[in-house]
């Protein structure tokens, strides 16, 4: 009823549902209020002896069992913030509303606390019907696997402040200096994330408020307030790869795809799952921040520097690769065997998959890869010296030696230390005495049965790749 009435009036109605568990509210009640009622002194008393009806349709529900306090009131101001799936203003002046999230959405993402929610781009539930039916009308895109990657990577927030595929102020801005801008202040965002489109698909979708990305005939996104511009392939490409040689994978990728780029706010209309044994593994920001605060770390990433508890994010690349690669389900068996190993403590370590892409792109994709995992609560990222790369086509170049990262977040080399047999954080006063052992020169080593030094990997470990690799030289 009192929903009609606010509708009738033209006024704004927001249901909140407050879902806590009777046990909790029962350990909450100071008043002794539901001790009363089992001992029959109070009468129709709710969860008592008298049913609780949950709503049916709220607008957000706070599980207040699992989320603080702090957290619980950030939502419900972000709500007053929005309606009408985010298309039209809230009823909280922006002004207002800027001023509530100066400490939270802006900076403290990246703070190296747990308690911040990382925005998503999920329809809610409640309005995912609507929307649904919406989008049946809007004129439909056919995207490929890596398109629905990076709709993943999008629409679980680990590119934030990124709202959708990037329209051509945000692509050049990231093109060209390597962050985008909220609020005024510039945030890391070393790669591109676009959607191309071929010029049939321009010229289909021109002047259309929203298109339907649709992947192998599934409905999974909505694309709004459209804005459509010229790829800029070797602008891109080298500015990106430092070079714009199509024989390198991801160059090839862009090359290959349309001549246009739309850009837009994302709505996800559906989780991605990809259903291959590995999707309870696909742990979103918020899961993984969760994850640790339950913990109780005081340190993401991070061993033997002197944190109480620190926690290792285990997180291996779960999105395209080029064919000679290692296979994301041959990773994920040498993690779990290392883990089963006890070479890392089971208890101290989140085993999670980063839905992204790999590019190739060296530094410049180990920014991108830093600042996601920073995203998911990572204060520390352990990097190999030349990560992320391959080696140049035509010319060979030596990787580089510099630190490169101009995040807030500290940067750790490993590399294989000689001396002590064992991977360990490069030292440059004894650079001599460590070895950077590429991903080429590993597969090389199981190709050809050759073993690699003692403690560079887990016995256990090093039987699942060259189990592998070998099985591929037989079936050639």
């Amino acid at each position: 009823m009192a929903r009609s009435i606010h509708e009738k009036s033209g006024l704004p109605f927001f249901e909140v549902f407050v879902d806590t568990p009777l046990d909790v509210c029962e350990q909450r009640d100071v008043k002794g209020l539901y001790k009363k009622a089992r001992q029959g002194l109070i009468k129709g008393f709710t969860g008592i002896d008298q049913e609780y009806q949950k709503p049916e349709h709220p607008e957000l529900v706070l599980k207040t069992a699992s989320v603080s306090l702090e957290v619980s009131t950030r939502l419900v101001l972000e709500m007053l913030g929005k309606t009408d799936l985010g298309r039209t203003p809230g009823i909280i002046p922006k002004s207002i509303e800027n001023g509530m999230n100066n400490n939270t959405l802006s900076g403290s993402i990246f703070s190296g606390g747990y308690d911040d929610i990382v925005p998503e781009l999920f329809v809610p539930e409640h309005n995912l019907k609507e929307a649904i039916n919406e989008a049946e009308n809007f004129p439909r895109l056919n995207i490929r696997e890596v398109d629905l990657q990076w709709v993943q990577v999008l629409g679980e927030g680990w590119a934030y402040p990124l709202k959708g595929f990037m329209r051509e102020q945000e692509f050049l801005q990231v093109t060209h200096f390597n962050t985008i801008e909220k609020d005024g202040v510039r945030i890391s965002q070393s790669v591109p994330i676009v959607l191309a489109i071929t010029t049939g698909d321009k010229e289909r979708i021109e002047g259309s408020k929203a298109v339907a990305l649709y992947y192998e005939n599934e409905l999974y996104a909505v694309l709004r307030a459209l804005d459509i511009y010229y790829h800029r392939k070797e602008e891109r490409t080298a500015r990106q790869f430092g070079t714009t040689d199509k024989n390198h994978p991801y160059i090839k990728l862009i090359y290959d795809s349309g001549d246009w780029l739309v850009g837009g706010d994302l709505e996800v209309l559906r989780r991605v799952k990809w259903n291959d044994g590995l999707d309870e593994f696909r742990l979103t920001p918020n899961q993984l921040r969760q994850k640790f605060k339950q913990a109780g770390a005081d340190a993401a990433a991070a061993r033997e520097r002197g944190y109480k508890k620190p926690m290792l994010l285990l997180n291996p690349l779960g999105g395209w690769t080029k064919d000679d690669d290692v296979p994301l389900r041959i990773r994920m068996k040498q993690h779990q065997a290392v883990l089963e190993d006890n070479v890392l403590d089971k208890n101290s370590t989140v085993l999670a998959i980063f839905p992204s892409p790999m590019m190739y792109a060296g530094p410049t994709e180990v920014q991108w890869h830093a600042k996601a995992r920073m995203v998911a609560g990572a204060n520390h990222y352990i990097v190999g010296r030349d990560p992320a790369g391959v080696p140049h086509p035509e010319v060979r170049t030596p990787p580089p030696t510099a630190t490169y990262t101009t995040l807030p977040m500290v940067l750790e080399v490993a590399a294989y230390d000689i001396t002590n047999k064992k991977m360990a954080f490069f030292q440059p006063d004894r650079k001599e005495e460590f070895d950077f052992i590429s991903g080429t020169r590993m597969r090389k080593f199981a190709r050809t049965g050759e073993e690699p030094p003692d403690g560079f990997m887990a016995p256990k470990a090093w039987q699942i790749i060259s189990d592998y690799y070998q099985s591929l030289d037989v079936k050639s």
